[in-house]
């Protein structure tokens, strides 16, 4: 993943598995904070976790990113594109105090229509947004669980679920959350993770109690979409196996997909993707029925010969409304080899978010540390990919979908002899 020497977009290779090789696709790629190096001092260059969403009444694409200001501080930034993503405005803070200091920190960046958006609190309340995202004020507070305590948001990235009726109006909102089981992170004794669910029928003024989903256990960031045939689809990032819990590092979690056929009420046992290294889901649903997911690739990738740590950024497709998964012809949108030898935290990526243009393309956003000199700076690069599905003839290669979920054959990954 080179620096790209201008701003905009620059042409780009997706390669998308085939049996041991490698499809070649025609894409685009940009660093989208590139042309923000030399802004003001009180909007440092560092962003993470980004979101994006399309407000097609306006044509005009929404990025959401966290900076750090000051200090280690980090709080949320919008940019807008009016040409798909080809060019960006400048940032600027979603809220300020009275002093003209940033005091806002919101994460899935949801679109509700009609100008109308909303961002998850990272603590307490809701922001919300009636101009298109060009305003922010906060909205209630987010509430505890039924017996008092805190539920954290299903995700760094995940939007909410919005359900509409047939004139496009909007029925509830659900959400996606999660607590700790009260086994200390890293032990042996997990599951960590409890996911939750529950339901919004006011635009997320008020919430119905939280449902416990039992199939989430070991669960924490979770989000979902609607399905063609009504389902809802819920990728999940699962806690880090037991095996690799000593190392107290969260790379090592994995994901999977659990389906609701009653809106949420019951839901299907887990059905694992992948057991450890990929998670961060985003999904976006075509006009074909197909879903769409893209993730991260914290690890699983062979390094290189001279014992540099490779990362990406990956998706998958569901031609059956999320029950399986394509993983022999998955894509590889974006693949960089670190630049630390020994540590793999600071050159690592950092959540998906992805989303349907008008013309059929689809847009992902991510955020990396590729370009991190060394273990003292922690600086996340904003990538876009602009891509397209390949609906090209594959061959029928099943080696990797019938592999066992827990084994090499699926989690690790040779890039060396492929392309």
């Amino acid at each position: 993943m080179p620096r790209p020497s201008k701003p905009g977009w620059q042409r780009h290779t997706v390669w998308q598995l085939n049996g041991r090789r490698f499809v070649e696709l025609s894409a685009q790629f940009q660093v989208v904070n590139d042309h923000w190096v030399n802004v003001a001092a009180d909007m440092p260059k560092i962003g993470y976790t980004p979101d994006v969403v399309y407000m097609p009444e306006q044509d005009r694409l929404l990025l959401t990113l966290d900076c750090v200001h000051p200090g280690p501080i980090a709080h949320t930034t919008f940019a807008t594109s009016d040409d798909h993503g080809a060019t960006w405005s400048e940032r600027r803070w979603l809220h300020t105090d009275p002093a003209g200091q940033p005091d806002a920190k919101g994460i899935g960046l949801t679109y509700l229509g009609n100008g109308q958006l909303t961002m998850n609190p990272q603590d307490t309340f809701r922001w919300n947004s009636i101009d298109y995202g060009q305003t922010w004020t906060p909205g209630p507070v987010r509430p505890p669980t039924a017996d008092g305590q805190m539920l954290y948001p299903g995700g760094d990235t995940n939007p909410l679920l919005v359900d509409r009726n047939p004139a496009g109006g909007i029925i509830r909102l659900a959400e996606t959350c999660w607590k700790p089981t009260g086994v200390p992170w890293g032990s042996t004794e997990a599951p960590y993770s409890q996911g939750y669910l529950r339901f919004s029928s006011d635009l997320g003024q008020t919430w119905d109690v939280e449902l416990k989903v039992p199939q989430w256990l070991e669960v924490n960031e979770v989000t979902m979409v609607r399905a063609r045939n009504s389902d809802l689809v819920a990728a999940c990032r699962t806690d880090s196996p037991k095996r690799y819990a000593p190392l107290k590092f969260d790379h090592y979690s994995g994901m999977g997909v659990s389906i609701s056929r009653d809106n949420g009420q019951t839901w299907s046992e887990l059905h694992w993707l992948y057991e450890w290294g990929r998670h961060h889901a985003s999904m976006v649903v075509l006009p074909d029925g197909r879903i769409v997911m893209s993730y991260v690739v914290r690890l699983g990738y062979t390094d290189t010969p001279d014992g540099f740590h490779r990362f990406g950024i990956e998706a998958v497709v569901s031609s059956d409304h999320g029950k399986t998964w394509d993983l022999d012809h998955r894509y590889l949108l974006s693949v960089w080899t670190g630049i630390i030898k020994d540590d793999l935290e600071h050159n690592v990526c950092q959540s998906t978010s992805t989303l349907l243009l008008p013309d059929g393309q689809l847009l992902t956003a991510f955020g990396t540390g590729f370009r991190n000199p060394d273990p003292g700076i922690y600086n996340m690069e904003v990538g876009l990919v602009q891509w397209r599905v390949n609906d090209q003839p594959m061959n029928d290669d099943r080696t990797i979908v019938d592999s066992p979920y827990d084994s090499d054959l699926r989690n690790r990954f040779d890039l060396s002899p492929q392309r």
